[in-house]
């Protein structure tokens, strides 16, 4: 075919333009044609140029181009000229310089952003939320823009506008003041806003080739964007003598008859069935001034295509509402999609991992490429990583957002750290980034040190503050016997130094020259290596520079959120990599070329089709009234990538059942599709497999653990606390004992029961040591500790009221105690002794001495005291336990038999907080000691100086605690034995 019978037209006159049915893969299909067009000069194709909608689009032309050549080949020009995503840059191909008309730069992105921010932030939002009411303003001023809609018919048509919500005015009398202050910020300047230079642009272009038509061919490709500037290019190109426009899937009448055509609009709102997927191709047409009788099939085909019968099933599938009862009298093979299958998952990680076995299968055979498409990055990343488990790396050209790369979370991570100022969590969390401590055995030596002071950090926050931290990890490494944790930390502090200042105020200027500084220091060159860091750092000195930032004020609570939205809209995309056949295509990517396989993930409805996103500031019948596309517009776009997606050789739609949160409803593309064909073949047997890729072929429950290790391994010493341990559950006394394993708490745990404890015996002891149990002194030693800054303010207000009418009843029994002769002797003091061959050790809470001589064991509770029932079964024994230790001098100075076992308990009982319980009230002091001297010794010689082994939960009733229920995999035998 020759370069003329490419551009042969009816007339002279004659537009000329192609559609490229949906079921061809139009890039390849375009360069085919392109190529046997030109095979009798080759140099003829490198003299043109092919007017594209995007970057993403030039990419795919080019890779088609060095599919379908074979070989060397000189392209031609391509030119991304538009966008129907008005928020995304247009290519700087066409320069006021070429068209020769002065058009003023236009202003940054970014800077308009921040700009527009910091006039609402003058207004009293404040800093997040300005940026965020920026973007969208942004958004609706290029709507307004593009569409070629003069800002001042927007107070002619409120005026004409009886109803409408109060909210709606406030905003749309604030958006109309900015407008009107808007073209005077810009041409202090010189500037004007992007959209509305592309437009200016693309009309002197079009109004130059109308009088001078360029030199070699032009065809626009792919475009579908209906705005005016573009119409007015892709008019004048269909009418030049070597110009033609080539659309996707333009549906032809047995697709989609006239009258179904006609119907689609505009209506006499200017609107009509935007949600279809052919209205903004008949709208593009109608402002092109060609109908649809003169667009041509284009007649060359490329790989990856489908057959035309599903092409045109597709087409009856998405007929508007109105004229879906015509199914009823299509014959089968109308409605039939041979080669479209369905799968159904319980939820979205069992949809990913059948993705990924699909891709995977692909893989296998020669040549064969598949593509995932999504517009759910979510699954996307699930596939992704699912795939790493046989070493593909998928192609996935969306990227991720910079928040969630290295050098992104980095930055994430140190605003935390400003904001927060030291605290354990976000603290760590830097100190275990990846780009945080050197390489190699650096990096391992510096992840030592973390974990030591992991460890020191664990439990309730402690007071804020580099000084607090000192004194913490200091007395945890004393207290626990642990120095390397001193050790990391006194190690690592030079490099937390410059983190202790917070973040106290400034403007988005300081806080991005703050976050430069902390990062470098902290991580060196690491921080702005590769793509995302060379993006991190371009984003921070955008933001120094910005005379716009200056002027925007921070206070703490608004770096996170700021930081996360501007680095939210900035995509990574390696330059390189990826496996050369296993794609994961976003919807653009999509819209012009396909795979041998098409998978189309996330069928539900509000990912595909997304929710519409809402225009904070014009209410739906302003944008009406305005002539502004609704906001349905973009699901007649994704119903059109829809259509173009099945037109793969073999696609496979599948959706997750439920989502993370509730059940989801399948997508409404899906339904119709299901309701046409009466139902789509299902893929049961990837169904299955993705349940049995990681079940496991034979089920082998272990059975109740019962370890039994030598006697020569087994303790000779035990805790007075650990024999109903032993007793209960011996399997956990045998892993903290003799594996010498520990729950640790997890860091900035919660001020809990433990805890509460803990301080309160801290209290009564310093209150016996210091004070000499003087009961006038024990109640402002109560109120210090509760002035501690380290106590949550929610548990000060809850457990304080209540501890102090506990601590009063304390002090009121020692009054009594006292006036009646009994005095304490001895608070908080350990001791041992040798009881039926084993070592018993004990830590005492406090220790009378009664008016008669005889000693009687205190143990505070701050919950309720142990029940008799318990002491009847023989558990709860440890005061008894504690009396033999004094019985046998076990406490240094405290001699004498025992007259009495008491717990004064601060929790509720009758009414009141505060109540003494005495476990030997019903045998008597001796009998009781005899009952735990009974108990231990029948223990000790059973499991510590016998061979009896450990067996898990022997009375659970009486192993509250589950700190081993994992070591033991109780929920595998548990019931069953």
């Amino acid at each position: 075919m020759s370069e003329g019978g490419l551009f042969q037209r009816r007339s002279v006159d004659a537009p000329l333009v192609f559609s490229i049915p949906g079921h061809r893969s139009f890039a390849d299909a375009l360069v085919t044609g392109l190529v046997n067009s030109f095979a009798g000069d080759p140099l003829a194709l490198a003299e043109g140029r092919i007017l594209l909608p995007n970057n993403r689009a030039v990419r795919t032309l080019t890779e088609a181009f060095v599919r379908v050549s074979g070989g060397g080949l000189v392209l031609p020009r391509l030119i991304a000229i538009g966008d129907p995503d008005i928020g995304e840059r247009i290519g700087g191909a066409l320069d006021p310089i070429e068209l020769g008309d002065d058009v003023p730069p236009a202003i940054d992105p970014a800077e308009r952003l921040l700009l527009l921010a910091g006039l609402l932030r003058r207004e009293g939002e404040n800093a997040a939320e300005a940026l965020r009411l920026a973007a969208e303003l942004a958004r609706t001023m290029d709507a307004l823009a593009v569409e070629e809609i003069d800002p001042d018919r927007l107070r002619d048509v409120v005026d004409e506008t009886v109803e409408l919500a109060g909210h709606w005015k406030q905003a749309l009398d604030r958006f109309d003041a900015l407008l009107k202050r808007w073209p005077s910020i810009l041409a202090e300047r010189g500037l004007i806003d992007l959209a509305d230079r592309r437009s200016r642009l693309l009309h002197a272009l079009a109004r130059r080739w109308e009088g001078a038509p360029p030199s070699g061919f032009t065809i626009a490709a792919g475009i579908t964007t209906s705005a005016p500037a573009i119409a007015s290019v892709l008019g004048s190109v269909c009418r030049l003598a070597q110009g033609a426009v080539v659309l996707p899937a333009v549906p032809d009448e047995r697709s989609l008859a006239g009258e179904e055509w006609d119907a689609l609009g505009p209506d006499a709102d200017g609107r009509g069935e935007e949600t279809h997927p052919a209205f903004h191709l008949k709208r593009l047409l109608d402002r092109i001034g060609v109908s649809r009788h003169e667009v041509e099939v284009w007649r060359w085909g490329g790989r990856a295509a489908s057959s035309a019968v599903r092409g045109r099933a597709i087409a009856h599938a998405m007929v508007a509402a109105d004229f879906s009862d015509e199914w009823n009298w299509l014959p089968p093979p109308e409605r039939r999609l041979t080669g479209v299958q369905v799968a159904e998952f319980p939820d979205p990680a069992a949809e990913a991992q059948a993705i990924a076995i699909a891709l995977r299968e692909a893989v296998e055979t020669p040549g064969r490429t598949a593509a995932l498409v999504t517009p759910d990055r979510t699954l996307a990343s699930r596939v992704s990583a699912h795939l790493l488990r046989w070493n593909i790396e998928a192609d996935d050209s969306a990227g991720q957002p910079l928040s969630s790369a290295p050098a992104g979370t980095l930055l994430l991570a140190l605003a935390a750290v400003m904001v927060e100022g030291l605290s354990p969590v976000p603290l760590l969390a830097l100190l275990k980034h990846p780009l945080v401590g050197g390489e190699g055995a650096d990096r391992l030596g510096w992840l030592e040190r973390v974990r030591a002071v992991d460890l020191a950090l664990r439990g309730p926050r402690p007071a804020p503050g580099l000084d607090a931290l000192d004194a913490h990890v200091a007395a945890y490494a004393a207290t626990r016997k642990r120095p390397q944790s001193l050790a990391g930390w006194q190690a690592l502090r030079p490099s937390i130094v410059n983190l202790a200042m917070p973040f106290a105020g400034g403007s988005l200027a300081d806080f991005a020259t703050a976050l430069r500084e902390q990062a470098q220091a902290i991580a060196g060159d690491a921080a702005w290596r590769g793509p995302d860091g060379r993006m991190a750092g371009e984003l921070l000195a955008s933001l120094e520079q910005s005379r716009d930032a200056r002027a925007i004020g921070l206070g703490p609570d608004d770096l996170i959120p700021i930081l996360r939205q501007l680095m939210d809209a900035m995509p990574v995309r390696r330059p390189y990599g990826g496996h050369p056949r296993i794609f994961i295509w976003g919807l653009l990517e999509a819209r012009l070329q396909k795979a041998d396989l098409m998978i189309l993930g996330g069928m539900n409805e509000g990912v595909w089709p997304a929710l519409p996103s809402p225009d904070p500031w014009l209410a739906p019948r302003i944008r009406r009234e305005l002539g502004l596309p609704g906001l349905e517009f973009r699901t007649g776009l994704a119903a059109h990538d829809f259509m173009s997606a099945l037109g793969a050789p073999r696609v496979l739609l599948t959706r997750a059942r439920r989502d993370s949160r509730s059940p989801t409803i399948a997508s409404r593309f899906w339904l119709r599709l299901q309701a046409m064909t009466g139902g789509m073949t299902r893929n049961q047997r990837l169904e299955r497999l993705a349940r049995a890729i990681d079940a496991s072929a034979t089920v082998e429950p272990v059975g109740r653990p019962r370890p039994s290790p030598p006697v020569s391994a087994r303790p000779k010493l035990i805790v007075v606390t650990d024999l109903d341990r032993l007793k209960a559950d011996p399997f956990a006394f045998y892993a903290k004992a003799i594996l010498k394993l520990r729950k640790e708490e997890p860091v900035d745990a919660e001020q809990h029961a433990a805890w509460k404890g803990t301080a309160v015996h801290k209290v009564l002891e310093d209150w016996f040591k210091e004070d000499d149990a003087d009961p006038a002194r024990l109640m402002p030693r109560l109120e210090s500790m509760l002035s501690d800054p380290t106590i949550h303010p929610m548990v000060r207000a809850l457990w304080g009221p209540r501890l102090r009418e506990a601590v009063e009843w304390i002090a009121a029994e020692m009054a009594s105690d006292l006036a009646s002769g009994r005095r304490p002797i001895v608070a908080e003091q350990a001791g041992r002794a040798e009881i039926a061959g084993v070592t018993l050790f004990g830590k005492v809470d406090r220790i009378d001495r009664l008016a008669d001589g005889r000693l009687a064991i205190v143990d505070y509770k701050t919950g309720q005291a142990p029940r008799d029932k318990a002491v009847q079964e023989g558990f709860s024994l440890q005061l008894g336990l504690l009396a033999l230790i004094a019985s046998q001098g076990g406490f240094a100075d405290v001699t004498g038999p025992v007259g009495a076992h008491e717990y004064w308990s601060m929790a509720k009982r009758n009414g009141k907080l505060g109540y003494r319980a005495k476990p030997d009230e019903a045998d008597g002091p001796e009998a009781f000691d005899q009952r735990a001297h009974a108990q231990f010794s029948e223990a000790a010689q059973d499991y510590l100086l016998g061979t009896k082994p450990f067996e898990a939960k022997l009375n659970p009733a009486y192993a509250p605690y589950d700190d081993y229920d994992q070591l033991m995999r109780l929920e595998e035998w548990y019931g069953r034995e």
